[in-house]
């Protein structure tokens, strides 16, 4: 989308604009941490627990669900306080760079996990994790204001 288009469409937060694509890409990513934060604290705790690195200094299901509970206010924050979303998006951004040695043991380990069951897989996941901390950056509009 050109740059006069994304202007011609904004979204008003607080008081800064926002683009609708970055407004919509903050709140599917949002929902897609509350989602993940639910699932740490409810159906696939088990799944998160084999996640757990072991040389990490805590209990594993303390870890599983402190990072539920963040995952759960960082989705809710996300979209609930547009206000907020540069500071919010920061931190969501930090908080996947700090799960990612999590990501890296599982495929050092060759952990099987939420279907990755191949070193492929795996490896595979491991190149979408970069992904999440640009699109946090992007939605939450660090990227555009940076670009300034």
């Amino acid at each position: 989308m050109s740059r006069a288009a994304e202007n011609s469409i904004s979204v008003r937060t607080s008081s800064t604009k926002t683009s609708l694509p970055r407004t919509i890409g903050r709140i599917a990513l949002g929902a897609f941490l509350l989602f993940a934060g639910i699932s740490h604290l409810t159906w696939s705790r088990a799944e998160f627990l084999a996640q757990v690195p072991s040389w990490v200094p805590l209990d594993r299901d303390a870890v599983v669900l402190l990072s539920g509970v963040a995952e759960v206010g960082l989705g809710g924050a996300l979209v609930a306080l547009p206000g907020r979303r540069i500071t919010v998006g920061w931190l969501v951004a930090v908080f996947f760079v700090a799960v990612f040695p999590g990501n890296i043991a599982q495929f050092v380990t060759r952990t099987d996990a939420f279907g990755l069951d191949s070193d492929r897989a795996r490896g595979i996941r491991l190149l979408f994790q970069p992904l999440l901390v640009v699109w946090a950056l992007w939605s939450a509009g660090v990227l555009h204001r940076r670009r300034r």
